[in-house]
């Protein structure tokens, strides 16, 4: 116990230090490294990103306990959060608001009765293909209103390209990948409670290539993420 005591006391600054930047990442803005193709061709893997865990509420240091709000999600926006499934952390695209009635047309997203429109990606998010998957890969620009991203289909892979029509309940959201057949989203995890939203991401923090020993993407330090299509 004496031994203890002594270390604690020879590494307080260090402790101190440690402990603020746990309560930063649980409280003010949290860091994560992107390990999936789920929002491809918006984030890569090897990307590094931050989420702003201010961006909707204040909650407890290390909780989920909303204290206070600062503003509402929008459509379009780029969420982190905790699965209602399992808690696992996930970022995906906020796609319904609550009262939303959202369907999904063999790819075609509708929303309160309004087709989304698609047409040719910018020629960045178009470059951005998924590693090791040898199937065809198409990416076009998904106009939601308000805003427009990129958005890839996997016209050879198995997956949920239609369901619907949905009414979000109040509280809650409906999120997807911008990897439409390749993730795991509403379509299978349910809507997601205002409460288990943990923030916002807004730019790439910095990124490096894993199929390339891990080297520097330059063009993609402090790169926007929103309005990206």
């Amino acid at each position: 116990m004496q031994a203890i005591k002594k270390l604690i006391s020879a590494n307080k600054g260090f402790l101190c230090f440690l402990l603020g930047m746990l309560l930063i990442r649980s409280a003010v803005a949290d860091w994560y490294g992107v390990p999936s193709a789920s929002m491809y061709p918006t984030l890569l893997i090897g990307d590094r990103i931050i989420s702003n865990r201010l961006a909707y509420d204040v909650k407890l240091p290390f909780t989920d306990i909303v204290v206070g709000r600062i503003a509402d999600p929008q459509r379009g926006d780029i969420v982190t959060f905790s699965s209602p499934e399992d808690g696992t952390r996930l970022v995906k695209r906020l796609i319904g608001l609550p009262g939303d009635i959202v369907e999904m047309r063999d790819e075609q997203l509708v929303i309160n009765g309004a087709p989304m429109t698609y047409d040719a990606a910018a020629a960045a998010p178009a470059s951005h293909r998924m590693p090791d998957y040898e199937g065809r890969q198409m990416i076009v620009r998904e106009s939601l209103p308000a805003m427009a991203h990129g958005v890839m289909l996997l016209p050879e892979r198995m997956a949920l390209r239609s369901f619907g029509p949905m009414i979000v309940p109040a509280g809650e959201y409906l999120v997807l990948g911008d990897n439409r057949d390749d993730s795991k989203d509403s379509r299978y995890i349910g809507f997601v409670p205002r409460a288990l939203l943990t923030g916002r991401v807004s730019r790439v923090m910095f990124s490096l290539d894993p199929q390339r020993h891990y080297l520097p993407r330059v063009k993609r330090f402090g790169a926007a993420l929103q309005d990206a299509g």
